[in-house]
């Protein structure tokens, strides 16, 4: 044990310290989500469940967006390893102009779903809420990507803390404008749902401007301007970042996929169905968060180690990033188990909503290890930039096995709402097992390379 410690005690404090800023800004967007919630389902159950779908319909497209940006952290953080400023501002460049064309040829497919929202089948007395706030949220796409491609600079180069405080700062903007703005105070008109919409709008772009004049304008991004402003493209760079990006993008816009969808499922059983998803779906956010945040920090060094060429740091950092979020998984699942009626309690006082939502508490509970596992392994194979397999191993998962297994859980099986959020653990082991295979796969690769290289 004493030996297992010494071994690993080095990765713990180095993905510890990457991922406590990250867990910082994800504790801030919790408490948004939470804020948010709770404003709305307190204004009325109709916000509150125009909210769930619009937003569980839109996180497909922002987390595609946003998985587009991830593929620039392997390739900036193996750069960074080897010193070179100028390629890492040519890299970032490259990175902007791909993601904002990518970003906005989805809002082009967004505005153009927008016109058949009477076709998904939810309730119609919640259309009015729903189109107002669907545009809204729309204008926000691009102002995502923009933030995220700098943040992931700013990640590569082993800074963390200055996305983390931006987004802080946003959050709490976003907080205050949503209490003016949904119920009007001080003076504001009482917009409901738009105004939550309004204010999350103005956070994205507060996000989006402050880390453009972090690069721009400081000291940290100094040092790349000049490859950033000066140095010529290079011929396969755009197909690099998109090559790189395309896997991720699509891996987070098919698990995302398979939420929305399940939401849209539970839009078919009834109002209050699709009010309880939403409560489900912020409070199971919590989870995944503080997963997300380790992963993302245990990314970095494995991306380090990969331009190093040096497959047992590769390893160790995978390995030790499982551990940590593991230790997080059994302390989320004790809260949901021990407080999760005051947790989904704070979300609505509609007792039939609260009474159904935490009926979920077991399978949401069931799927935090599917969850835990796959956002691991995902993020070690990501650092790897051994990308493609996330492809096809997220079509696989959540498309072709985990939305079939939604309805049939569901409606088939007679499981209703409680079969769809058991159906999540089902999607996500079967992923969390094949990224973890392909891992394997990839440092296998990494290894005969580097041994071919030194013969």
């Amino acid at each position: 044990m004493i030996k297992f410690i010494s071994i690993y005690a080095n990765y713990y404090r180095t993905i510890g310290k990457l991922a406590f800023p990250l867990f910082l800004g994800q504790l801030g967007n919790i408490a948004v989500g939470f804020a948010d919630n709770i404003m709305v389902g307190h204004y009325s159950t109709d916000a509150l469940a125009s909210a769930s779908f619009v937003n569980n319909f839109f996180n497909v497209t922002i987390f595609a967006c946003v998985g587009f940006t991830y593929g620039l952290t392997p390739l900036i953080g193996a750069l960074f390893a080897r010193n070179d400023n100028d390629s890492i501002g040519r890299i970032t460049r490259t990175g902007l102009w791909v993601n904002t064309v990518f970003t906005l040829l989805i809002a082009a497919v967004m505005l153009g779903i927008y016109f058949c929202l009477d076709s998904f089948g939810q309730p119609e007395h919640l259309m009015p809420l729903i189109r107002p706030y669907y545009l809204i949220v729309l204008a926000g796409m691009l102002p995502v990507t923009i933030f995220n491609v700098l943040a992931q600079w700013s990640f590569a180069i082993n800074d963390t803390a200055v996305p983390t405080w931006i987004v802080l700062a946003a959050n709490a903007f976003n907080i205050l404008f949503n209490y003016i703005l949904i119920f009007g105070h001080f003076g504001a008109p009482e917009l409901g749902l738009t105004g939550a919409g309004i204010s999350t709008l103005g956070a994205r772009i507060i996000c989006a401007v402050a880390m453009a004049w972090v690069f721009f304008s400081t000291r940290r991004g100094r040092p790349f301007l000049n490859g950033f402003f000066h140095a010529p493209s290079r011929r396969g760079n755009a197909a690099l970042v998109a090559r790189t990006g395309f896997p991720v993008a699509i891996q987070m816009a098919c698990e995302t996929a398979a939420f929305s969808g399940s939401a849209i499922m539970a839009g078919w059983i009834g109002r209050d169905a699709l009010a309880a998803f939403q409560i489900v779906a912020i409070s199971g956010m919590l989870g995944f968060c503080i997963y997300y945040s380790i992963g993302a920090a245990m990314a970095i060094p494995v991306s380090h180690a990969a331009g190093r060429g040096d497959t047992l740091a590769m390893r160790r950092s995978a390995r030790a990033g499982y551990h940590l979020i593991l230790a997080a998984m059994l302390v989320t699942c004790s809260l949901f188990i021990f407080g999760g009626r005051h947790i989904m309690g704070l979300f609505t006082t509609d007792e039939a909503v609260l009474t159904l939502a935490l009926t979920l508490i077991l399978p949401m509970v069931l799927y935090q290890f599917g969850d835990a596992t796959q956002i691991t392994f995902a993020n070690a194979l990501r650092g790897t930039s051994h990308v493609m397999p996330m492809l096809y191993i997220a079509i696989a998962s959540y498309l072709v096995v985990g939305l079939p297994c939604t309805y049939i859980l569901a409606f088939p099986a007679g499981l209703g709402m409680y079969g769809i959020v058991l159906s999540f653990s089902v999607s996500l082991l079967m992923a969390g097992a094949l990224y973890f295979w392909f891992f394997v796969k990839a440092l296998r690769a990494v290894d005969c390379s580097r041994s071919k290289s030194s013969e």
